[in-house]
């Protein structure tokens, strides 16, 4: 089953005196189960191409259907909702709030998708977080974890509300090799488990890990064959 459909998406970007067209006619097919990856330089249109599967952003041209509803028409509080209910984000930055502990972070994320019920909630978290090592460093907070940790502590607050779809914009890119290497472990255990990942690198090797294997330039999409990585 698809879980998100684009079919000859464009999207311009504008500013007072530039439009530039970041994506040019995209057509993909993500399903579930999937574990794909783009790769592209700066400014190829990768992050765009993200924003609009992720319901962040809305496209100049083009058809978008996500979990099972055509998104066209959709106001954005309605697709708000379907991105709290489906889609989890991870970010290169990781994005935690320095005076919430990790787990407070994570459970952040079942407030804002309203499934916050007090200790359930937060007995969840620590075991999301115990999944990916972190049991120990529940009630630390950001600064007193390293990069690595913190970046769990992210794909921790991404998974907690069971998305149907993880969205990975360069989740190794503050990283050491080592912590890299870690990170990219983890994403791929959990596209073993089922768990559906669309991963963004501007690193070739970190986009090898995925089965299906994509590259942007300049605001169009190819697919790319494994030789070439």
């Amino acid at each position: 089953m698809a879980l998100v459909e684009l079919e000859e998406v464009s999207c311009d970007l504008t500013t007072s005196r530039v439009r530039t067209r970041a994506l040019d006619g995209v057509t993909l097919s993500i399903k579930d189960g999937d574990f794909l990856s783009i790769v592209g330089p700066s400014g190829a249109g990768k992050s765009t191409l993200l924003d609009v599967i992720g319901l962040l952003r809305r496209p100049t041209a083009g058809r978008i259907r996500a979990f099972g509803e055509d998104v066209k028409h959709h106001s954005y509080s309605r697709l708000a909702k379907l991105r709290r209910e489906n889609v989890g984000f991870v970010f290169q930055s990781f994005l935690l709030l320095p005076d919430l502990s990790a787990v407070q972070n994570v459970e952040l994320a079942l407030k804002i998708g309203g499934k916050d019920r007090g200790r359930e909630a937060r007995q969840l978290s620590i075991e999301v977080l115990g999944r990916l090592g972190l049991s120990s460093r529940a009630d630390h907070f950001p600064q007193q974890l390293s990069g690595g940790q913190q970046q769990r502590v992210a794909i921790a607050r991404a998974l907690v509300t069971s998305p149907k779809l993880l969205i990975a914009d360069e989740p190794t890119g503050n990283l050491d090799p080592e912590s890299a290497a870690d990170i990219l472990k983890i994403l791929c255990e959990l596209a073993n488990s089922g768990v559906s990942i669309c991963l963004v690198s501007h690193d070739a090797k970190v986009a090898a890990t995925a089965r299906r294997r994509f590259r942007m330039d300049q605001g169009r999409l190819s697919v790319l064959d494994s030789e070439k990585l």
